[in-house]
Formats: structure tokens, C-alpha cells, sequence
């Protein structure tokens, strides 16, 4: 007899960490980043009270949107409105004759 072995169902589900799921992790931890950067650039060279509002801000509004954006799918797809008619296409040069 074969042996069985427990299989663990979840293999294909994407990653989750803090609410982000699978490639937006990533774009959270860009947006964590770029703001860190832009922060730290602008206390360096204009103001530390300007580069700390723009380092919270880039910050927050780069969660923001990468959180909107995961609110359409893993998958984001472009949905056409438009109808397409198929059947008076001319396929591979053939002609029609009746």
C-alpha cells in the first residue's frame, strides 16, 4: 500500500503581509523607500520640518494608492465596452464564394 501524506491547500495563494497581497507587498515597501529618500533629501538640503512633512506624505500617500490600486485585483484587466463583429472578417485571404 501507498502511503499517504497530509497536502497543504494553500500553496497557490499569493503572500499576505499587513494587508498587501503578492506584488503590491513590493510596491509598499517601494513606496516606504522613495519616501525615506525624498524625506531625507529635502531635511538635507531645505528644511528638516519641510522634508519631514513630505517624508510623512509621500509616505502615506504612497500606501494609499498602492492600497487602491489592490482594491482592483492581482490581475488588474482591461475591460472593453465596445461590441466586436467577428464573422465578416476576411480569414487568411480566402474568398467567399456562393
Amino acid at each position: 500500500m501507498a502511503k499517504q501524506f497530509p497536502v497543504y491547500k494553500g500553496l497557490q495563494k499569493p503572500l499576505i503581509f499587513r494587508g498587501f497581497r503578492g506584488k503590491f507587498i513590493y510596491w509598499g515597501i517601494g513606496s516606504l523607500l522613495a519616501g525615506l529618500v525624498i524625506g531625507a533629501l529635502t531635511m538635507s538640503l531645505v528644511n528638516m520640518w519641510l522634508g519631514a512633512i513630505l517624508l510623512i506624505g509621500s509616505i502615506t500617500g504612497g500606501l494609499l494608492f498602492t492600497a487602491s490600486r489592490q482594491k482592483k485585483g492581482l490581475h488588474t484587466k482591461t475591460r472593453s465596452k465596445k461590441i466586436y463583429i467577428l464573422n465578416q472578417i476576411n480569414h487568411y485571404g480566402r474568398k467567399n464564394t456562393i
